[in-house]
């Protein structure tokens, strides 16, 4: 996957087909317009190109409202990494200002998807909007097509077990704890990605070998307060694993790994943590007498859990 920071740095892809979105969380939707827009590309002999915003556009436009407390599914790390995985050929990664918001929705497509990169096709998701005050639909892009010359295509809302996935339900469910179903919506396991660093826990009943994983991004996602199985992938080794999350009831901000293996995995490696399900609430480390049965439990549990 190519990645650019700008649409001048991308001119030159052949037959561009594109789409625009934050993308976050990769989820089942996602992976279905990048699925078309691979098959677009292939049939037009093209390239398949999508532009998305750095930071968060809720960030920038309203940083003491809907953006203030905003946390994201993924990483910019993460997301890079997940769209690779899912067969993305092209990345334009486009700084969000107030003076780009202003940018209304036929500037958009003349000036940049059809002016700058020569775009082909553009496939929009179901319900997206774009250009100054969203002022952009799919109905809007479809009128543009004869005047700027290329296809327009619209993907319909994907479903899972008849619920509508979005990235905001994902979010939800991953605030719960229920990762399972954030799962289900993603199409993969929700992900951390981070270097180990050796965590100071003493407990003589249950000496354990912890490990913090530094979040990259303030703004990103934790699940809820808890003991969670999951996997833990570093150097292209995989094992087992249990995670606690801690730190403020509505805001977690750490992630405590456990390892159940021998293997020596190097600290200070990069890592991706894979979380399968929660297991027990939340549990405090410094109140040894309390956590230390919850966590003895969670760790036999997810001993005999085969994944």
């Amino acid at each position: 996957m190519k990645i650019f920071r700008s649409f001048e740095e991308a001119r030159g892809i052949p037959n561009p087909v594109v789409t625009t979105g934050s993308f976050d969380g990769v989820h089942i939707g996602h992976k279905t317009i990048i699925n078309r827009l691979r098959m677009l590309a292939e049939k037009y002999g093209g390239e398949s190109v999508l532009i998305t915003f750095y930071p968060h556009p809720r960030k920038v436009l309203y940083p003491d409202t809907a953006g203030k407390h905003l946390r994201l599914i993924n990483s910019q790390q993460e997301k890079l990494e997940l769209l690779k995985k899912a067969g993305l050929q092209n990345l334009i990664i486009i700084e969000f200002t107030k003076d780009f918001a202003r940018t209304t929705s036929e500037q958009f497509v003349g000036d940049y998807l059809k002016g700058i990169l020569g775009a082909k096709v553009i496939v929009a998701g179901f319900n997206h909007h774009f250009g100054f005050n969203q002022e952009g639909d799919y109905k809007k892009l479809w009128g543009m097509r004869e005047k700027y010359g290329f296809e327009a295509e619209e993907i319909p809302e994907q479903e899972v077990e008849h619920e509508t996935v979005s990235s905001t339900r994902i979010r939800q469910a991953i605030r719960e704890g229920n990762i399972q179903k954030a799962n289900a919506y993603l199409d993969h396991y929700y992900i951390v990605m981070g270097t180990p660093v050796v965590y100071d826990y003493v407990n003589a009943s249950l000496p354990l070998s912890l490990y913090k994983i530094p979040l990259t991004e303030e703004n990103k996602l934790l699940p809820a307060k808890g003991i969670y199985a999951v996997s833990f992938e570093s150097a292209g080794a995989v094992s087992k694993g249990m995670v606690i999350i801690d730190g403020p009831e509505e805001d977690p901000s750490d992630v405590i790994l456990h390892l159940f293996t021998d293997k020596l995995f190097p600290e200070g490696s990069n890592s991706t943590i894979y979380f399968h399900k929660k297991i027990h609430g939340a549990v405090d480390l410094n109140d040894l007498k309390a956590s230390t049965p919850r966590i003895r439990s969670a760790m036999d549990e997810i001993c005999d859990l085969i994944y």
